[in-house]
């Protein structure tokens, strides 16, 4: 176990100098393995880092891209283009650059991703030409799998057997709302029905010897993932032990020892969602399990099914709220339901990969048994989080750690549950103040803004349709379970397109529409069919929202142009004030008189056809918002960004800063 704390503390301290100092309350519980781990880590971190490709290089050249990936010079790439390109091999022509980081509150963060698999460059293909499939030795293994069973059933299996979720982008979100999906990531339970079934052969002790030699043969077929290799990494120790009569290794020593061995072949696995929940599952069952006291017989099963879930959660509750923005509360329940159906189907799977369709009526019934309780299981009630911050991570385990130490008789139970409170207290105090401020999302070309008001949220178009999923994390993310008011400015695809998404998604209280909108437009129906008051204001309508107000300065009346009939908006944050422009031209400026305002959303992108001179002059904004992306139109116009800038207004764009927040303090 110091090998394993050592090494990840070596890991993070490549990443984040601070983290080293971590070490010195832990070496007196370590010692010498701690001091090691951390050493070797660092050093091979350190001795060898994962080169650096020259970004900005053109490229040009017949490339194998293989799960969206391909190699230059040693430099593992990864493949941008769009759609993705499938397995195969390309003549590829684009250039190098770096990968992005997180655009949005709720998005990827590409670079941790790639880094995590160890790559450093993204290869940007502006033109692809398909050569010729690649050949795999694996597909005749894959495709008698695959005999005999119905779509649905064939891609579960997939999962279950290989860990291939290609074909589960229908089925993938069941499983992860009913608390199944770690089922389709290959990990401990996986390699121990591999090993629990070759261990049932009468084979004496050579039985651990032809485990062991299986294990390298499953990683090869499905593929080395974080959680895979930390499973055979574990089962080997234990079965090498077993086969030379030294006896198994404890899970804690064999969790330890592939957690050091992991990162000491890459220490950027660290950054790997896969790595992190498989490592912390393990370590949950190994330290709470244990000291739970047996049952026997079938309630003995249950519980002890039962209770091996939540032990596995209770590490990983604020890693998965804060990645997905949700956690399963029938997860137990359904985990329990689907173990004896995964006991069934994944040694069925090993075995059809060898027999072929010959067990398809056993596979294809399992199959659809394990889909239905997907299906009841992803209605059951999803406890909902936002972004957890790292002191949020702090509390959580602060308040974990004195029952974990009274379930091990090191602290009495009544001091544990009064010093496990206080946490708990520290988290809900402060949760108390609300936030004030503005966020401009990213959408690309297009507009999408929230606004949070002490208590109350204003979502303020919602960009282009696809950018819709996008709007919708980005909320989950901030913790907004509900909107107060949904604006739509006007008709325009990038500034309507993705609030259909976010009304199928999120409860919204209030919709305020443009007189632009047309009773048959799909929003209006959208909102209809949600039963969602609308209201077209005009100007002077001021509404109450959490501690501010919202005011509309424009329309007067209805001029049937969209731009023109775009909703102008004066947030008041009771200690700041916004002015959205929606697209409104310089026409509809000069008849604004909106005061003094902190924060200016320029009109239509930065296009020269607004944000003119005399408003600037009469707002006298500080900051300046631009929802931009890349486009044909010139946005931002030069003119208008020297206007700005002669008015010593600091201007915040989202193509080049991402999702851009503006604070005005929190409401008590």
């Amino acid at each position: 176990m110091g090998l394993g704390v050592g090494g990840v503390l070596g890991a993070w301290g490549l990443l984040q100098p601070w983290a080293l100092a971590l070490a010195l309350p832990l070496l007196p519980f370590f010692r010498l393995p701690l001091a090691l781990g951390l050493a070797l880590v660092a050093l091979r971190g350190a001795l060898l880092p994962l080169p650096e490709p020259p970004f900005g290089l053109r490229l040009e050249g017949v490339f194998p891209v293989e799960g969206g990936f391909t190699a230059w010079e040693g430099h593992r790439l990864w493949v941008r283009h769009y759609p993705p390109l499938e397995d195969g091999l390309y003549r590829l022509r684009g250039y190098l650059a770096p990968p992005e980081d997180r655009r949005n509150p709720g998005g990827v963060d590409l670079r941790a991703w790639l880094l995590a698999q160890g790559v450093k460059g993204v290869f940007h293909v502006e033109r692809a030409e398909a050569l010729a499939p690649l050949g795999d030795p694996r597909r005749p293994l894959w495709e008698r799998l695959a005999q005999g069973l119905s779509p649905p059933v064939r891609e579960v299996a997939e999962g279950l057997v290989l860990g291939d979720k290609e074909g589960l982008e229908e089925t993938y979100p069941l499983f992860q709302r009913a608390g199944l999906a770690h089922l389709l990531a290959l990990s401990g339970l996986h390699v121990g029905f591999l090993v629990g079934s070759v261990l049932l052969l009468p084979l004496g002790r050579g039985r651990y010897l032809l485990a062991l030699l299986l294990l390298p043969p499953y990683l090869w077929l499905a593929g080395p993932s974080p959680s895979l290799v930390r499973a055979s990494l574990m089962a080997g120790l234990s079965l090498l032990g077993l086969f030379l009569g030294l006896g198994g290794a404890g899970v804690l020593q064999a969790l330890g020892l592939a957690l050091f061995l992991q990162l000491l072949l890459r220490p950027e696995a660290l950054l790997s969602l896969g790595f992190q929940l498989s490592h912390l599952a393990v370590l949950g069952i190994a330290l709470l399990l244990p000291r739970l006291p047996p049952w026997k017989g079938v309630r003995g099963y249950l519980l002890g099914a039962f209770l091996t879930t939540l032990a596995a959660q209770a590490l990983l509750v604020p890693l998965l709220l804060h990645r997905f923005g949700f956690l399963p509360l029938l997860s137990p329940l359904t985990n329990l339901l689907a173990l004896p159906l995964v006991a069934l189907l994944v040694p069925l799977g090993f075995l059809k990969l060898l027999l072929g369709g010959l067990l398809a009526p056993l596979v294809e019934p399992l199959g659809r048994g394990l889909l239905l309780l997907a299906q009841v299981g992803s209605h059951g009630p999803l406890l909902r989080w936002g972004e957890i911050a790292p002191q949020g991570f702090g509390l959580y385990y602060l308040a974990l750690l004195p029952p974990f130490l009274a379930l091990h008789r090191l602290l009495p139970w009544r001091k544990a549950l009064v010093l496990a409170s206080l946490p708990v207290l520290a988290g809900l105090l402060a949760a108390w103040p609300k936030p004030l401020d503005l966020w401009a999302l990213d959408v690309g070309q297009g507009d999408a803004l929230l606004a949070r008001m002490g208590g109350a949220e204003v979502l303020v178009d919602g960009g282009r349709p696809e950018q819709g999923a996008r709007v919708v994390r980005a909320l989950r993310a901030l913790g907004v379970e509900a909107l107060e008011v949904l604006v739509a400015t006007h008709p325009d695809a990038d500034h309507f397109g993705g609030l259909g998404k976010v009304v199928e998604e999120v409860p919204v209280g209030l919709a305020l529409l443009s007189p632009a909108f047309r009773q048959d437009h799909p929003l209006v129906q959208a909102l209809k069919a949600r039963r969602i008051p609308i209201l077209y204001p005009g100007r002077g309508t001021r509404l109450g929202v959490g501690r501010g107000r919202l005011e509309v300065l424009w329309p007067p009346a209805p001029s049937g142009q969209d731009d023109r009939d775009g909703l102008v908006l004066l947030l008041d944050f009771g200690r700041a004030k916004a002015l959205l422009l929606a697209d409104v031209p310089q026409g509809v400026e000069a008849q604004l008189f909106p005061g003094p305002v902190e924060v200016l959303k320029v009109s239509h992108h930065g296009s020269r056809t607004g944000t003119a001179e005399a408003l600037l002059q009469r707002a006298r904004p500080a900051v300046a918002l631009i929802g931009v992306g890349r486009n044909p139109f010139g946005h931002p116009h030069p003119e208008v960004l020297e206007r700005l800038a002669a008015h010593g207004v600091r201007v915040y764009r989202t193509d080049l800063a991402g999702a851009v927040r503006v604070r005005f303090g929190y409401a008590w």
